[in-house]
Formats: C-alpha cells, sequence, structure tokens
C-alpha cells in the first residue's frame, strides 16, 4: 500500500515506494524487456539496514514469484536493483531513500536464500542486497602512502579509482591532525578503520570518529559531533518520539496523523548502565593508559577518571545553557571505607600504548620525544567509548519517516507508570531514561500494510542530573557563540 498522493499523508506509516526494478548485467530485464523488470507487485516485505558502526548499506527483499524470475532475469548475483522510498511530503532528494542509477546509489544482489514453492507455479525467496562499495572493497586493495590531515585521506580512498571509486558524496567533519600513513595491501575500508583510530577532532578530543554508510551517502564524523556541532554548539534533536501507557488519552490532540508519528508503538531497553560491576572491570569508571617510550626506556601513566573528566567532552544531553553540567550516567557515591568513588579505581583496566603509534607525528609521540598527552587522549577515548558501551541503549519502533537516519539526534519522552483515568495534562517524565539520543542502527520495515522504523538509540548522559549529586561547573569545551561554521562538510567527487 502507498500513499494516493506523494504530497499527502494518509495515515503514520504511509509510504511512497516508486518501483522496485531489477536489471541484469546487460541492463535489461532478461527474457522481460529492457531497462530492467518491475518487481514491486510481488515485494511482500523491504528492509533496509543502515549503522553507525556498519560501513555499508545493506537489507533484503521478500519476493512472491508467480513469473519466475529468478530463472528468466536470471538472478545469480551482482543484479542491479533501484527504487525510491519516501514518507509523503518529504520531496526533497535528502529526505527520501533514492536507490537509483542517477543519483548513484543503486543496490546490489548478492544472495537468494529460503527459497520455497508453497504452491504450484509459485516461489517465495529472499533477495539479499548490498551497495556497490561494500562488494567493491571486497575485490580490491589500497597500498599506498598517505601524508596530510587525515580527514583528506578518507576522501581519497572512498573516490580514487584506487580505492572506493565511489560516486557518493562524503560527508566529514575536518580533523585536526596531519600524519604520515603507509596503507600496508588493506581492503579500503580496513584503510579507513585504521586512520580513523588516529584522527583527533578539531573541536573536541572525545571517543574519536566513526565512518559509515547511510542512504544518503558516507559520514566521516565523531560521537562528540553527533551530539553537539563542534564540541560547543546545541545540536537540536531531528524529532520527537513520546510514549504513554495505554490508558493515557489526550483529548486535546489536534493532528492525529502527526500524534501518531510522534508516538513510539513499543521499546525496550537492550541494555542499561546500571550493570556497574561490567563497566567497573572494562574501565568504563577508571583506568590507566601507561605509554613507554622504546628508545630511552621510559614511561608515563596517565589515569582516567569518569566523574572529573566527564564535563571535557560532550554528551548526548548537551545543552548550550549548561554542557553537559554533571549530567552523569552514574553517580559519584562512596563505594569502600576510604570515601572511593568508583572513578578513583584506576587500575579496574591498564593498556599500553607505545610511542612508535605515533612514530610520523611530527608534532607528538616521535622517539625521545613525551607522550603524555597521547596518553590521557587515549584515556579519555577508552573512557567514552566505554560509557558507548555499557550506557543505556534503546529500541524504538516507530512509524517510517525516510528522513532519519544514523548519527541523528533524536528526543525521547517516556513517561512514568501512571494511575489509570490519569490524562496527558500532566507532563511528567522519566529523567533517567527520557532525554536526547543518538541514532546508531536503522531498520526500514516495509510491508503492503505501512512502513515502520526499528531505532537503536544511544546515550551516555542523563537528562537531569541524579538526586544527591552536585553540579560542577562546565569548563572542559568553552562556549563559542560567534563560530562561523559549516558544520558537516560535504565533499563530492566530479565526474
Amino acid at each position: 500500500m502507498g500513499s494516493s498522493h506523494p504530497d499527502t499523508i494518509d495515515f503514520a506509516g504511509d509510504y511512497n515506494l516508486n518501483g522496485v526494478i531489477l536489471q541484469n548485467h546487460a541492463g535489461t530485464g532478461g527474457k522481460f524487456g529492457e531497462g530492467g523488470v518491475n518487481i514491486q507487485s510481488m515485494v511482500q516485505e523491504l528492509n533496509i539496514y543502515e549503522g553507525i558502526t556498519q560501513n555499508a548499506v545493506y537489507g533484503t527483499l521478500v519476493i512472491v514469484d508467480s513469473t519466475n524470475i529468478i530463472g528468466n532475469l536470471p538472478i545469480q548475483g551482482t543484479e542491479r536493483l533501484m527504487f525510491k522510498l519516501s514518507t509523503p511530503g518529504a520531496s526533497k532528494l535528502e529526505h527520501m531513500i533514492d536507490a537509483s542509477e542517477q543519483t548513484g546509489h543503486p543496490f546490489y544482489v548478492y544472495k537468494v536464500s529460503n527459497k520455497k514453492q508453497p504452491s504450484q507455479g509459485t516461489l517465495v525467496y529472499t533477495i539479499h542486497f548490498c551497495s556497490r562499495e561494500f562488494l567493491r572493497n571486497l575485490r580490491v586493495k589500497v597500498s599506498q602512502a598517505y601524508e596530510g590531515k587525515l580527514s583528506d585521506m578518507v576522501q581519497q580512498i572512498i573516490g580514487d579509482k584506487e580505492g572506493l571509486d565511489s560516486r557518493k558524496k562524503l560527508y566529514y567533519e575536518e580533523t585536526s591532525n596531519s600524519d604520515k600513513i603507509v596503507i600496508p595491501n588493506l581492503a579500503p575500508f580496513k584503510a579507513i578503520s585504521l586512520i580513523k583510530k588516529r584522527a583527533i577532532p578539531q573541536h573536541t578530543k572525545g571517543v574519536g570518529y566513526y565512518f559509515y554508510e547511510t542512504t544518503k551517502g558516507f559520514y566521516f564524523q565523531s560521537w562528540e559531533n553527533m551530539c553537539a556541532q563542534f564540541g560547543f554548539n546545541e545540536r537540536y534533536p531531528k524529532q520527537q518520539f513520546f510514549y504513554k501507557p495505554q490508558n493515557i488519552v489526550d483529548e486535546k490532540v489536534e493532528d492525529k496523523t502527526l500524534d501518531d508519528l510522534s508516538s513510539v508503538e513499543s521499546y525496550k531497553f537492550i541494555n542499561t548502565s546500571h550493570d556497574v560491576a561490567a563497566a567497573q572491570a572494562l574501565g568504563t569508571y577508571g583506568h590507566k593508559v601507561i605509554s613507554y617510550n622504546l628508545y630511552d626506556k621510559s614511561f608515563n601513566t596517565s589515569n582516567y577518571h569518569y566523574h572529573d573528566q566527564f564535563n571535557e567532552t560532550v554528551h548526548a544531553d548537551f545543552t548550550s545553557e549548561e554542557g553537559s553540567a554533571d549530567k552523569h550516567a552514574v553517580r559519584e557515591n562512596p563505594v569502600d571505607f576510604d570515601n572511593n568513588s568508583l572513578s578513583d579505581y584506576a587500575d579496574s583496566m591498564v593498556s599500553l600504548i607505545p610511542t612508535t603509534q605515533f612514530l610520523h607525528n611530527d608534532e607528538t609521540g616521535s622517539f625521545g620525544v613525551d607522550v603524555s598527552q597521547d596518553a590521557r587522549l587515549e584515556g579519555i577515548r577508552n573512557g567514552m567509548a566505554m560509557q558507548l558501551q555499557t550506557g543505556t541503549v534503546l529500541q524504538l519502533t516507530v512509524k517510517g519517516q525516510s528522513y532519519l537516519q544514523p548519527g541523528h539526534m533524536i528526543d525521547f519522552n517516556l513517561r512514568p507508570v501512571e494511575e489509570e483515568g490519569m490524562t496527558s495534562d500532566k507532563k511528567t517524565y522519566d529523567p533517567q531514561y527520557s532525554g536526547r539520543y543518538i541514532i546508531t542502527k536503522v531498520r526500514h520495515r516495509v510491508t503492503k500494510q505501512d512502513y515502520k522504523m526499528i531505532l537503536e538509540c544511544r546515550k551516555d548522559s542523563v537528562r537531569e542530573t541524579l538526586p544527591g549529586q552536585s553540579i560542577r561547573n562546565f569548563t572542559g569545551i568553552a562556549n563559542n557563540e560567534n563560530a562561523q561554521y559549516e558544520d558537516i562538510q560535504a565533499y563530492d567527487k566530479d565526474f
């Protein structure tokens, strides 16, 4: 089912799906004619998967085939798959999923599975597809020396013919550091992974970079930039979502469709920050980084303290007025007879970094040069990474909205359990689990009936300071109201 009019949404979950075209290697639909074959009527379910830890987009089609397309096309792998999916009214290109040849985003079939014959003359099977760059990554290796800004290196690997040779846009956050890196015969995605481990943002110094693909292009940006532009300009949520118990009736809703689009059908917490034992073992609250100089046998130790260094970095619930304002996910409570907190035990996790890791860095880390700052930065990065791993992970099922993608911020409002008969006039929300989240994974699920999205969202802070926790000054990052920057720059390869 699709919208009766492309610019008018009839109900929450409505969608436009313009053609699902399969093309063989010759650019035709085999026995079905030139230009490919439209299989939209045969599609029972379409799934598209994207995430900030995924280098490429992939998906599946569940097909009910009564014309033997699998044999007449035929479907053998690497066939092109093209379609356009959008929420009605989302006419801008950046608001739709445009998998067409014109945009450089067609998908490619790589597998057919679950083949069944439920009745005579009917086949049911699943077509698996992925982005072109995923297959390209399996076929080529990068063997090259790079020098300069690390964000420039990523651009080169994506656009150069020796790399991914991609026509897609790269949205990137420029790095502050330059380096000399030799890529020793690695697949492009592995080469970029090597680079991103060394990348340092210009305005922040936390968890480092993510490289991922969405249906809109490639992204190379830090977690902190997802939370706040350049680490000091507030980023506003792309969408607000609300969950309310079934016994609450809001009689003041004027537009039911808009209300349904912002309503959460179901939610569950995949992980929360309450497993203190696991987080302690991973060094989330305190750990030690030892950097050692192989040249003169010296070493430097840097301790990471979660509560002391929390406000040196940006977090999901960052606001311009108060920064992160001590919105720790875990309170700074005494845990032993010496009045120590969880953060005071740096020996929970100990890691070593050699100076050779920074051998080609002209500013820090060469043989004979003190790398104490590198050790401190490594400590902060490790700490933030563990916060994301052990922090709050939320899964939401919502109505489909084609403009949402990984890396976007949302605001989730969870009401506490209320007594039957209460109305929505009482605006109370859970202070710990409500708040701003970053979308980390998206599953677009389109059926004959509607379009839904399953969102995985993460945050590393709380909306309001936990009871009994003092508010300290946000001193780590200065608020720069006069900053005149483009938030995310776009790099397009010329063709």
